[in-house]
């Protein structure tokens, strides 16, 4: 696991997927959560979110952002 600056421990593989960026696709965040994209978008079209966390929208594209994502993980949303 990996630690940012606001003392979040951010998984390895979220890390390695993340490579660096605030924000990952919503195929990334699927992956990430061993769903399937298209429930990660039906949670978000039904609920304005997948496992606690809310992505913002970027053109046609949702984007999830890493820290929510790893806080969830590891249980603090």
């Amino acid at each position: 696991m990996h630690m940012n600056a606001n003392n979040v421990h951010v998984p390895a593989a979220l890390a390695a997927v993340a490579q660096g960026r605030d924000h990952i696709t919503t195929d990334e965040f699927a992956r990430a959560w061993c769903l399937a994209p298209q429930t990660v978008r039906k949670n978000h079209c039904l609920k304005g979110e997948c496992c606690g966390v809310r992505p913002i929208k970027r053109g046609k594209f949702l984007l999830w952002p890493v820290m929510a994502t790893a806080e969830a993980m590891v249980g603090g949303a």
